[in-house]
């Protein structure tokens, strides 16, 4: 029975993702979401009572706070280059897996009441994880950072902006490649917190 509304709940969810990134929240009805899915729109109420629970459960469920939490935890080896490297290329992993989620977050949170305030969770869930470790860092005499928040905002910002450009349009500057530019500006984050530099 609990594995049934498991896969009733990945499947409302998917659906709900899938037919508001291509229509919009308004322009999706809580049945055309049963439908595609598969399930009654009576499910889907038992389950999360509204189109907006559901899209906030989605939200919840999706976004990357957890999974880069446990990165943060579990991952970094306390070496600048290899732990911003493992950070921008996990960050962009989520990023591109959830791109229907950030679509649907940039087209519609203005029509879902209190939906800003929840997507805003994770990346300021992931600035405090960068603050954290940069002022770790610093602490422990790997790099010279006066504001450690201000670098991991400028850190953060750089992949976002990286991810923005491709979500929508696609390839925008031919020859360069999310890979160049992950690698790029991890060296320009060492050479800048360098100590000797």
């Amino acid at each position: 029975m609990r594995q049934a509304k498991q896969v009733s709940t990945e499947k409302l969810l998917r659906a709900a993702i899938d037919l508001i990134s291509e229509r919009g929240y308004n322009g999706v009805t809580t049945q055309e979401i049963a439908i595609a899915a598969n399930l009654s729109e009576m499910t889907l109420f038992r389950h999360f009572g509204s189109k907006q629970k559901l899209l906030e459960t989605a939200l919840e469920r999706f976004q990357y706070a957890e999974e880069m939490r446990i990165l943060f935890s579990e991952q970094l080896v306390w070496e600048l280059e290899s732990d911003l490297l493992t950070i921008s290329r996990k960050y962009h992993d989520i990023m591109n897996r959830d791109r229907k989620l950030i679509q649907i977050a940039l087209k519609d949170e203005v029509n879902i009441p209190g939906f800003k305030e929840r997507r805003l969770k994770h990346p300021r869930q992931l600035l405090t994880l960068l603050t954290d470790y940069f002022t770790t860092m610093n602490e422990k005499g790997k790099i010279v950072c006066s504001n450690p928040t201000m670098q991991g905002f400028s850190f953060m910002m750089a992949q976002y902006g990286a991810f923005i450009n491709d979500l929508e349009a696609g390839n925008n500057y031919p020859g360069i490649s999310l890979e160049q530019f992950i690698q790029e500006n991890v060296k320009i984050f060492v050479r800048s917190l360098a100590p000797n530099s």
